[in-house]
C-alpha cells in the first residue's frame, strides 16, 4: 500500500502562506483519493481537503474554502496543500491520508493509511 509522508509545515504570521507536500511511496500505481486533515490541541481531527486520483474532483471544508487549494502531481506521487490567508485558528497538526476507494472522501474513516503529520502554527 501507499505510505504518505508530509512536509512543509512551519510557523507563519496571520495572513501568510504555506505549502504542504505529501509524498507517497509504495504502491503508487494504485489509484487513491488523497486527503488532508488537521488536529488542533484538545480537538478532534477534522477534514480539510481531498482530491480524486486524476485531480478533477476536489472537496474542501467550509472553513478553508477560498483560502486553501489542494492539487496533485501523479508523476511525482505528490499531493500539495497551498494555504493562503492563514489564520490563528488554522494552527494544527496537518495529516495527509490515502483512501483506496471511498464514497465520501470527507470522512476520516474512509482513509486507509496516514502520514505522521506536520505542524502548522499561525501567530496573530
Amino acid at each position: 500500500q501507499v505510505q504518505p509522508v508530509e512536509s512543509g509545515g512551519g510557523s507563519v504570521q496571520a495572513g501568510g502562506s504555506l505549502r504542504l507536500s505529501c509524498a507517497a511511496s509504495g504502491r503508487t500505481s494504485v489509484t487513491y483519493y488523497m486527503g488532508w486533515f488537521r488536529q488542533a490541541p484538545g480537538k478532534e481531527r477534522q477534514f480539510v481537503a481531498a482530491i480524486s486520483w486524476r485531480g478533477e474532483i476536489t472537496y474542501y471544508a467550509a472553513s478553508v474554502k477560498g483560502r486553501f487549494t489542494i492539487s496533485r502531481d501523479n508523476a511525482k506521487n505528490t499531493v500539495y496543500l497551498q494555504m493562503n490567508s492563514l489564520k490563528p485558528e488554522d494552527t494544527a497538526v496537518y495529516y495527509c491520508a490515502a483512501a483506496l476507494s471511498t464514497w465520501n472522501p470527507t470522512l476520516e474513516k474512509e482513509y486507509n493509511v496516514w502520514g505522521q503529520g506536520t505542524q502548522v502554527t499561525v501567530s496573530s
